[in-house]
């Protein structure tokens, strides 16, 4: 079932709501970049993150080189190549509260 893409002006209403966000050059998805002490840091985050993740059936697009973890949050299922939706601006919500910016 597709779910909702959000516009340009929600999507920009969204933004100051998630610190340390920002949008991907193509505006299709949400990124962040984290920079932990070591890669048990960064790898207990990522833990922490697919526990919320799972929960909202929701899952990111990541990378983990050592101590840094860099996130996309993309809705596939809002349009060809992924939009950004509501799912994404909740799971960047959560991510914050565990890593603030």
């Amino acid at each position: 079932m597709p779910i909702a893409a959000l516009t340009d002006a929600e999507i920009d209403a969204a933004l100051p709501e998630i610190p340390g966000w920002r949008l991907r050059e193509d505006r299709r998805a949400l990124r962040r970049d984290f920079v932990f002490a070591d890669f048990g840091g960064a790898f207990g985050f990522m833990a922490r993150v697919a526990l919320l993740a799972e929960k909202a059936d929701h899952h990111p697009e990541w990378s983990n080189v050592y101590n840094k973890v860099s996130i996309a949050l993309t809705t596939h299922d809002a349009g060809p190549g992924g939009r950004i939706s509501a799912r994404d601006i909740a799971l960047a919500r959560a991510i914050g509260a565990i890593c603030p910016a």
